[in-house]
């Protein structure tokens, strides 16, 4: 098989749903003494300039909140665009991500720009609404233009043990998504063990997602370090029992660059240098563009700028 038709492959609901039972549990010690370590890292000069750029190429910005205006929209796109003119080789971010019913305005401000419009649906954030309204709000969000979208699994369902109501959820999501990709949220500050985040990623890679996600931003704990590392050894671990690829995204409380270069040395240590892309990574975030956006000036001058340099939207 190839490695198009593997890409291209959806599950079909009740179909393939993987034994959790047989996962392995997670080594907790392990992880709390890997992520240590990834935290010890020294990156400088040129090596530090070349993975803050990295990082911002990764980034779906994003906006999600009930005061959300087609003109702050608009201007979130422009600055997806336009980072820092000043700045020489400034890369755009990957996507902007929006609510449903502002995907079409991201999509129209973006269009030729090679940045994708992401948008959550599912009943984001909480995931409380019968499959039919998550359908629906799916196939909504991709006639409207979105590229991507991110959903939200049913925690309660997962809590209770109903395995296959997620499995079939996701992937009929997944069909409804179309050509669209389909990040799954597992919301792990709500699946309360590294144990369950390690089942809920093979659960959700199984059903058909092309990413998978930590959290969508609105409960604390969001993404930790912790909780990463465990998706990625199943994203591994997937890989090679499958051979297909499947994406990463950290989302919710990374703010700071230094914080972010963590995350990426764990994924080139974890996954290599396949995944270290935009096409596989993303950083879910709304603050830390700006703060990236100031390190790289700091590398570049030897003095940071002013906040009032950049924008907040």
């Amino acid at each position: 098989m190839s490695s198009l038709q593997t890409l291209s492959m959806t599950a079909t609901p009740s179909a393939g749903v993987p034994d959790l039972s047989r996962v392995p549990c997670v080594d907790a010690v392990g992880i709390e003494e890997r992520c240590s370590r990834f935290q010890t890292r020294s990156i400088k000069k040129e090596s530090k300039v070349a993975g803050l750029k990295h990082v911002l190429s990764m980034i779906d910005l994003t906006t999600l909140e009930g005061q959300d205006t087609p003109g702050k929209v608009r201007q979130l796109c422009y600055k997806a665009q336009h980072l820092h003119d000043a700045l020489p080789r400034i890369p755009h971010v990957a996507a902007v991500c929006v609510y449903p019913t502002l995907v079409r305005v991201a999509h129209k401000e973006l269009e030729g720009s090679g940045i994708k419009v992401a948008s959550v649906a599912t009943a984001f954030p909480s995931g409380q609404a019968s499959k039919k309204v998550k359908i629906t709000d799916t196939k909504f969000a991709v006639s409207e233009g979105a590229d991507e979208v991110d959903m939200v699994i049913s925690r309660g369902e997962f809590h209770r043990g109903e395995y296959t109501y997620v499995f079939d959820e996701i992937a009929e999501v997944k069909q409804a998504c179309g050509a669209a990709h389909l990040k799954v949220i597992l919301e792990t500050g709500e699946l309360s063990t590294l144990d369950n985040v390690r089942r809920a990623s093979v659960l959700a890679m199984h059903a058909g997602a092309d990413f998978i996600k930590t959290s969508t931003g609105k409960i604390e704990p969001a993404a930790t370090l912790q909780v990463a590392l465990v998706m990625l050894q199943a994203i591994r671990d997937f890989y090679y029992e499958t051979g297909r690829m499947v994406g990463m995204k950290p989302a919710g409380g990374i703010s700071r660059a230094k914080l972010a270069l963590h995350y990426l040395v764990m994924l080139r240590e974890t996954l290599g240098q396949q995944w270290m892309t935009p096409r596989w990574y993303r950083f879910g975030a709304s603050r830390l563009a700006n703060d990236v956006l100031m390190q790289i000036v700091k590398e570049q001058t030897g003095r940071y700028q002013s906040l009032d340099y950049f924008s907040k939207d």
